[in-house]
């Protein structure tokens, strides 16, 4: 938590902003791992379950529709939160930008 010390007051510096976002990066690549996975363990679960043909391709379809409404939630929630880190960075550098105008006058 120490890196965020001054991301609320804006006075990061570039190199702090870029290990921010490459961390936003790592994290982004986790979760797609992690989602990856699970879809992967889900087929794997399937293909050995104990029951019928039929049955598992009505499971196969309720589980797709149900992932399919979970990724878009999250795409909404990746996205709300992308939009929001890079209007703040917008306004860091904007602050920054302000900063050097000011000192040049």
């Amino acid at each position: 938590m120490g890196d965020f010390r001054g991301f609320a007051s804006g006075t990061l510096t570039a190199e702090e902003r870029f290990r921010v976002a490459d961390r936003g990066r790592q994290a982004a690549k986790v979760a797609a791992l992690v989602a990856g996975g699970a879809v992967i363990g889900a087929g794997v679960g399937f293909l050995f379950a104990p029951q019928t043909g039929a049955e598992t391709r009505r499971d196969v379809g309720r589980y797709t529709k149900k992932a399919r409404l979970q990724a878009t939630r999250w795409s909404r929630t990746v996205q709300s939160g992308v939009k929001e880190v890079m209007d703040r960075s917008k306004s860091l550098i904007h602050k920054d930008d302000q900063k050097l105008r000011i000192e040049a006058v």
